[in-house]
């Protein structure tokens, strides 16, 4: 089993496929996606005997850092998708020149998504629908409809509530941010959760950064970079 550290960019799959070329190994899996766009801890696991222990690792609480963004939402729910019209989008809030959300507000929605919950998977998701992936048909401009999955948020901390900066609100650049750290339980998605908490505050959010900073016992300082895991490894045998 290795602790990588991914990069924003790759998918996961491009990480196992690294491994897979350092290690000489073709029996190589992850144990948990982790978005094109968001970085940190990915479990991978190598050889025969570590790829069957996959759904134990996949069961695992994780803790996340995510940067949310106010006043917009995206298709994707991340900074990856396109601007969306809605109720919640900038053009149709209405933000005054001295526009700010109290941070008594912030936080009491953010205790409102604490515990068990049914969650509605973002429609720019792996999940099956009719034997296709959601985000396939997403993508061809089709309407998705996703069941609710139960899922379990332990807590929600705000480490930082970036204020937007008026009168401008015409990029979201200028919009307000918050900074999360938050444990959840296997399957929850970040970025449902984004949506749902924008959608309470009645301002619409996306992710524009994501990072895995625990899968249960196994935490990131921990991790290798795949540029550090090159050099342990000669030939495909570690040094």
């Amino acid at each position: 089993m290795l602790l990588i550290n991914k990069p924003s960019g790759p998918t996961s799959h491009d990480i196992v496929d690294e491994v897979r070329k350092i290690t000489k190994e073709r029996r190589v899996g992850h144990a948990g996606t982790l978005d094109p766009f968001a970085e940190g801890l990915l479990i991978v696991l190598v050889g025969r005997e570590e790829t069957k222990q996959q759904s134990k690792f996949l069961s695992m609480d994780k803790i996340y850092e995510a940067v949310l963004v106010l006043g917009e939402e995206r298709d994707t729910h991340d900074l990856t998708g396109l601007p969306v019209k809605s109720k919640f989008s900038i053009s149709n809030f209405q933000f005054s020149n001295n526009f700010q959300i109290p941070i008594s507000k912030i936080k009491k929605v953010l205790k409102q998504f604490e515990g068990e919950q049914l969650q509605i998977p973002p429609q720019f998701s792996a999940k099956k629908v009719k034997g296709k992936k959601a985000y396939e048909l997403a993508r061809q401009g089709k309407k998705v409809e996703l069941k609710p999955k139960q899922v379990k948020v332990y807590w929600i901390k705000l480490l930082k509530y970036k204020k937007r900066t008026p009168p401008s609100y015409k990029t979201t650049a200028d919009c307000a941010e918050l900074k999360l750290r938050l444990k959840v339980s296997s399957g929850t998605y970040i970025r449902a959760l984004a949506r749902d908490i924008g959608r309470t505050l009645g301002t619409g959010a996306y992710v524009k950064e994501l990072r895995r900073t625990q899968i249960g016992e196994y935490k990131l300082k921990n991790a290798d970079t795949i540029q550090s895991l090159q050099k342990k490894y000669t030939n495909g045998k570690k040094q």
